[in-house]
């Protein structure tokens, strides 16, 4: 079946959008996803994602990684599919979806290409060795540097991901460097991509909340990735952890196209 795509990137995490809301391509297989990713044989993106009809929302995020499975949250992902339903003709102030974490919130600015996009609320962070672990949607392990530009990544991310206890699940894992009080920078290894991607949503988020300045209040982080530069706002309080969360920065089309794509088991 030729199946009608788009690829969208943010900050250089790109993936391959598909308005299934006929719900003609929900039987595309994981193979199949795993080989249109492929950016050597196929298309080539950081993950996959079908835009569905869902009751009491704009729209369904139903996300895949690379690697053809089911995934977790993904915020730049989750800022890129904002753009595609305004690009499809859903033009909303502000719109109101369904992802795999639970209900999202986003806002579009169609003159600069600014999508922002609320994440989910989180409780806190454990701490263990100078090794931090903690949820925005998605698990990541964030472990403080120094020139951080010059480390391996993938040899480094490599080890820990597939190390107890995070081999069988698997782990996100983000390199930090601190330039000052509300400026970092941030490469993440992702799980299902098995490689260092260009920026990672969830991950710059995570990384942002540990790098809080106040410790009551206000937070507003600015995240420099390989892929161009990203800002987190949020609030913290010692009664409700980070609240308020938003992702924000660009994402916008790369171009767009048709492929033939077999149908199997359905995944959506």
């Amino acid at each position: 079946m030729n199946v009608p795509f788009s690829k969208y990137q943010g900050t250089g995490n790109d993936f391959i959008l598909v308005d299934n809301r006929n719900k003609a391509y929900s039987d595309i297989s994981r193979e199949e996803i795993k080989r249109i990713c492929d950016r050597r044989f196929s298309i080539g993106a950081d993950g996959f994602m079908l835009l569905n009809l869902k009751e009491g929302y704009d729209f369904e995020m139903k996300y895949f990684n690379s690697d053809g499975n089911p995934g977790s949250m993904c915020g730049n992902g989750g800022r890129c599919i904002i753009r595609f339903a305004y690009d499809l003709g859903i033009h909303k102030e502000s719109y109101h979806f369904l992802a795999s974490d639970g209900e999202h919130e986003a806002e579009i600015d169609t003159g600069s290409n600014i999508i922002n996009l609320k994440m989910k609320d989180v409780p806190g962070y454990k701490e263990v060795d100078g090794v931090y672990i903690i949820d925005t949607g998605s698990p990541h392990y964030i472990k403080f540097v120094s020139d951080v530009m010059d480390l391996d990544v993938v040899k480094l991310g490599t080890e820990i991901r597939y190390s107890e206890p995070y081999a069988k699940d698997g782990i996100n894992v983000n390199f930090v460097e601190e330039k000052g009080s509300d400026e970092i920078i941030v490469r993440t290894y992702e799980r299902g991509v098995e490689d260092e991607t260009f920026s990672c949503g969830t991950g710059v988020t995570a990384c942002a909340i540990i790098c809080h300045h106040n410790d009551v209040g206000y937070n507003d982080v600015t995240v420099i990735t390989k892929g161009g530069k990203l800002v987190v706002k949020y609030d913290r309080s010692y009664e409700n952890g980070y609240t308020n969360i938003w992702l924000c920065g660009p994402a916008e089309k790369a171009f767009e196209g048709k492929t033939e794509v077999y149908m199997k088991k359905s995944i959506a």
